[in-house]
């Protein structure tokens, strides 16, 4: 994304999860703004991410705007700085 637009940074996941709470502190670090989806108990939200993801795993990071958003899974958390730097 070009100038000084800034991606949209959306984190699905539960309170209580070590690895969403990894997440949120890297977001946090980085003074990145995040929307939180929690879906502890919302089957409905897991159900989103296996029609768009093809998983109900969590965490997942979606990274975009303009409608058109990478997903990164439970297992690409790795690349969560490297897309972020974009």
């Amino acid at each position: 994304m070009a100038g000084t637009q800034t991606k949209k940074v959306v984190v699905w996941g539960r309170e209580g999860c070590s690895y969403c709470e990894n997440v949120k502190a890297i977001l946090e670090e980085q003074n990145r703004p995040y929307e939180w989806i929690d879906v502890a108990g919302k089957d409905v939200l897991r159900d989103v991410l296996e029609v768009k993801y093809g998983t109900r795993l969590i965490p997942l990071v979606e990274i975009g705007g303009d409608g058109k958003y990478e997903a990164l899974l439970y297992t690409q958390l790795d690349r969560l700085a490297a897309l972020l730097a974009e």
